[in-house]
């Protein structure tokens, strides 16, 4: 009962928001009732934390799969875009800025391990698309992954880009485009352009 709990509430916290949904809203979902969930987190903010950590774990696996599967370093970072797109209800809300703003600790906590997964990752694909000539040669491998990083989270800030004049995805799109284009080779934009031909055609 517990996972399906935490599977649930993960599902609606990102589709409503983790401030918006209420321990009242979960139980009536799934059937049950509040004190069942008490059963297994002893309040919301417990819950919250779980989520977020579940959530965490599901994509680093993700993103683990995408990176056995031997892809180009460009065709892979639009493979780990399109999986986290997935699994982020296509982030249509921000979930994460209610994260941020009504539950800090988890959210800061949860910062600090995306960071450590995805500076990592990066630094991975940097050296690897060095070594196939798809990046540039005398990039900062340091800083173009905290440069990532920096900026996929920025744009995640609404205020900065409003929903009203930019869409999660073309967004995400739109930043690759940005920062690919800064470190790729003339191979490397050839592939950019086919990644980027993909989009427009979903």
């Amino acid at each position: 009962m517990k996972e399906i709990i935490l599977q649930k509430a993960t599902e609606m916290f990102l589709r409503l928001g983790f401030k918006s949904v209420t321990m009242d809203d979960i139980a009536a979902e799934l059937g049950i009732s509040k004190k069942t969930i008490y059963l297994h987190f002893a309040n919301k903010n417990e819950l919250v934390n779980a989520s977020a950590m579940h959530l965490f774990e599901t994509i680093s696996a993700g993103i683990d799969k995408i990176h056995e599967a031997g892809k180009n370093p460009i065709e892979e970072i639009f493979e780990v875009r399109n999986f986290i797109m997935q699994h982020l209800n296509d982030e249509k809300v921000s979930p994460f800025y209610q994260l941020q703003k009504f539950f800090p600790e988890v959210y800061q906590t949860l910062r600090g391990l995306q960071f450590g997964k995805m500076n990592g990752s990066m630094k991975e694909n940097l050296r690897k698309g060095i070594e196939t000539g798809i990046y540039q040669q005398d990039i900062d491998i340091e800083f173009v992954s905290r440069i990532y990083f920096t900026g996929l989270t920025g744009i995640k800030d609404t205020e900065i880009f409003p929903q009203s004049l930019f869409n999660a995805q073309q967004l995400t799109k739109k930043y690759l485009e940005y920062h690919l284009k800064a470190i790729a080779t003339p191979k490397g934009l050839d592939i950019l352009k086919t990644e980027l031909k993909k989009l427009t055609n979903i």
